[in-house]
């Protein structure tokens, strides 16, 4: 999965000028995020974020990088993981 991140801030045409895709460019311009996270916070569909990333690419305005993996089980997991070991080996055996 790639992430991206604006290098500039572009000046839009007509079409990009609504309130989704400056709310695209201001994410964008403050840390790398990726295609999910921009139409989830845009409101916009997959499809026409991706046009606009690929406008932006085209003009030179963007820069891309693959995701970091998220680590496997999940941190949030370790807790539970942890919780079932102690429980289940430390517990008293029943007769």
């Amino acid at each position: 999965m790639k992430e991206y991140r604006l290098a500039a801030w572009p000046d839009l045409g007509p079409q990009h000028r609504r309130t989704a895709y400056r709310r695209l460019l201001s994410d964008m311009s403050q840390r790398h995020v990726s295609l999910a996270e921009l139409c989830a916070r845009s409101g916009l569909a997959r499809h026409e974020v991706g046009r606009f990333l690929d406008a932006l690419s085209a003009r030179g305005l963007l820069v891309s990088r693959d995701a970091p993996r998220a680590p496997w089980p999940p941190l949030s997991l370790r807790p539970l993981r942890n919780w079932l070991r102690r429980s289940l080996l430390l517990s008293p055996r029943r007769a």
